[in-house]
């Protein structure tokens, strides 16, 4: 221990902590902290990246996007970790047209993040990536001019832009725009009537010809839902990534 002269001119003795003392305090509030920013990204809120371009016109690539991991119930934190996650508030299901962060049912350790296209009970048949949601065709709006060319920016070349028909529908309570290539022959991945599980939804691309969904992998099991997308807070792709290098500062604010 020490003295410390006061303010008032007396002394003050004061404790000094031994060297591994000091240690072993710093070292437990590094991991207080640790644990608690990493509960709040895995009940609360977390950052995601979008790597691919399955989602454009909706989601770009190179979007980074806060997900709101409330957003079907809060869970224990960690929990999915464990196995399925536990909710310690009443499980509030997605609904048809919004978008979820899930993880892929071939491997729980890869996140998606697609549009619910069917929920449980929902008769769901594709054809040329037209929707037929119970028997009923899911109608939209061209999109033409000054709107749709705004758009086709955020699609890179490989995605043939031009060639690009967007159309605006409403799915449920949810206005998008949906992305189909009006010059292909066929379309990719088109799905023959499916009912929709109990606890399951069926979940697609906007860019409907450039996405990986239930029409190829089936079903998202609730389980592995894992939250809803709020808002996009930065964009850019990598120098060293293998997509083309852009930073579209313009994304920044935009709201699902």
């Amino acid at each position: 221990m020490f003295w410390k002269k006061k303010d008032n001119g007396s002394e003050k003795k004061v404790e000094k902590l031994p060297f591994w003392e000091k240690v072993k305090r710093e070292f437990w509030s590094y991991v207080l902290i640790f644990l608690a920013v990493f509960a709040v990204r895995s009940s609360i809120f977390d950052n995601n990246h979008i790597p691919s371009g399955s989602m454009i016109p909706t989601m770009a690539i190179g979007d980074f996007i806060i997900v709101n991991k409330m957003a079907f119930g809060f869970r224990i934190p960690f929990s999915d970790y464990l196995g399925e996650s536990i909710y310690l508030t009443d499980f509030k299901p997605p609904k048809r047209g919004e978008i979820a962060v899930f993880e892929y049912p071939l491997d729980r350790g890869i996140l998606y993040v697609k549009r619910v296209i069917g929920i449980p009970g929902d008769e769901i048949e594709v054809i040329d990536n037209f929707v037929y949601l119970n028997g009923e065709l899911v109608v939209g709006e061209k999109l033409e001019g000054e709107e749709r060319e705004e758009m086709l920016e955020l699609f890179d070349e490989k995605f043939s832009p031009r060639s690009m028909e967007l159309t605006r529908v409403v799915h449920g309570e949810e206005e998008f725009v949906r992305a189909t290539q009006r010059e292909m022959p066929y379309h990719l991945n088109t799905r023959r009537r499916i009912v929709v599980p109990p606890e399951s939804v069926f979940v697609m691309g906007d860019n409907r010809d450039n996405s990986s969904d239930s029409r190829s992998w089936g079903i998202v099991p609730y389980g592995h839902l894992r939250g809803r997308p709020l808002f996009i807070w930065f964009n850019m792709v990598y120098p060293w990534s293998s997509e083309k290098f852009h930073f579209r500062p313009s994304r920044i604010g935009t709201v699902f």
